[in-house]
């Protein structure tokens, strides 16, 4: 009996078609379209392109895509079958994310492939950007080359910079604008009007082959480039103040010190004090216009004797009540000096005898200066009444 039973079974089972499963639907085929192939995406600044290759199956006349679990969508219609080409799809107006994309092919029956999925699809944003910054310049930022071009200097990027722009002024007083690759670390400029400012802005993607190149917030101001000028010296007048040596002759007057005279002079072509009084001793002049940036000085002095080897530079921009009734040779005269607005612009110690020309850095950014104060403490010779020099000139960075 149990036998007969089985054979029963086994005779239904077989009886079955391998049609039958179109009872399930509704009498057709199911029918599976190409799917895509290399499908990726590109990222952008609040959107972003999908790219793929589309399938050689001839009856595709569309893809749809899904995002944000597929409440939205995007058709695009097929227009090649060759795999060879790339099919693009840009959706705009995304949120700052990282998203999943499902791609479907479908033929003109609404037939659909399988699934394609893109993950990790990213789009950048105001959080991105926010963190770019500005190329850095090195920490000796530039160089003024002989011929008065300059080179600018910038530390190597450290994420994938694409450029950064330049903005300055040129010498026709023109905006000019230039560009410095990520493979450089230098630019030169043949034509920059010394003096003006230079602004500069950089770009970035945050990985190669996004869609759109990012930039930072808002321009940065390269470090102030100044170049040393020599003060113009048919400015410069003779302007002795209380307590300043007097001169031995009146061909040996303050004014020797800007002459144009080039090395030790001899007598009478230098200032020559009297002896009539003792070290310290002070002599004073007025520049004819205020420098802003007063910076270096040259002192030369006589070809034999009296020259000073210390000394102080003082400088102010305005005499009104800053003149002190004090001899130099006073100990409070330094005190009272720096209460009347008087700066110390640099204290000079000379190892030789005095003689040549010898330069001195004067203090950073200094205040604005147009009065000059030269206060001798010392004398390479020893002499304790007498002060001669041949030449002062100074420099102002502008």
């Amino acid at each position: 009996m149990r036998y007969l039973l089985v054979c029963v079974l086994l005779l239904v089972a077989c009886s079955k078609k391998p049609t039958d499963y179109r009872e399930f639907l509704n009498g057709t085929e199911l029918v599976y379209p190409g799917k895509v192939s290399n499908a990726q995406a590109l990222p952008g600044d609040g959107r972003l392109q999908l790219i793929w290759q589309p399938s050689p199956d001839q009856s595709i006349v569309k893809y749809n895509v899904y995002w944000n679990n597929g409440t939205d969508s995007m058709t695009i219609n097929s227009t090649t079958h060759n795999t060879s080409d790339t099919v693009r799809c840009t959706i705009a107006g995304l949120a700052e994310y990282v998203y999943t994309f499902i791609v479907y092919s479908y033929d003109a029956q609404g037939n659909r492939s399988v699934a394609t999925e893109i993950n990790n699809a990213r789009v950048y944003g105001t959080v991105y950007k926010a963190t770019l910054h500005n190329r850095l310049p090195e920490a000796d930022p530039y160089l003024i080359n002989d011929d008065n071009t300059v080179t600018l200097r910038f530390v190597t990027p450290d994420t994938i910079n694409i450029t950064t722009a330049l903005k300055y002024t040129n010498q026709r007083g023109e905006v000019a604008t230039v560009w410095v690759s990520p493979l450089e670390d230098s630019l030169k400029l043949t034509d920059y009007k010394f003096g003006t400012p230079i602004v500069y802005q950089s770009s970035y993607i945050p990985v190669r082959g996004a869609l759109d190149t990012f930039y930072t917030s808002r321009y940065d101001t390269f470090p102030s480039i100044l170049r040393l000028v020599q003060c113009d010296k048919s400015l410069f007048q003779e302007h002795d103040l209380w307590g300043d040596m007097g001169i031995y002759q009146s061909d040996t007057r303050v004014s020797k010190l800007w002459d144009g005279s080039v090395g030790p002079q001899d007598y009478p072509n230098i200032y020559h004090s009297d002896g009539n009084g003792s070290l310290p001793r002070a002599l004073s002049f007025d520049m004819g216009k205020v420098y802003n940036q007063l910076s270096v000085i040259e002192e030369t002095g006589r070809g034999c004797c009296n020259n000073p080897d210390q000394f102080e530079v003082w400088g102010i921009d305005d005499l009104t009540d800053a003149v002190p009734e004090l001899n130099s040779d006073d100990a409070g005269w330094k005190a009272v000096m720096q209460s009347k607005g008087w700066t110390l612009l640099k204290e000079v110690a000379r190892s030789d005898n005095g003689n040549a020309a010898v330069k001195a850095n004067l203090m950073d950014n200094p205040p604005p200066v147009r009065y000059i104060r030269i206060r001798v403490t010392h004398c390479a010779n020893g002499s304790n009444n007498y002060v001669n020099l041949s030449e002062i000139t100074f420099w102002n960075k502008e």
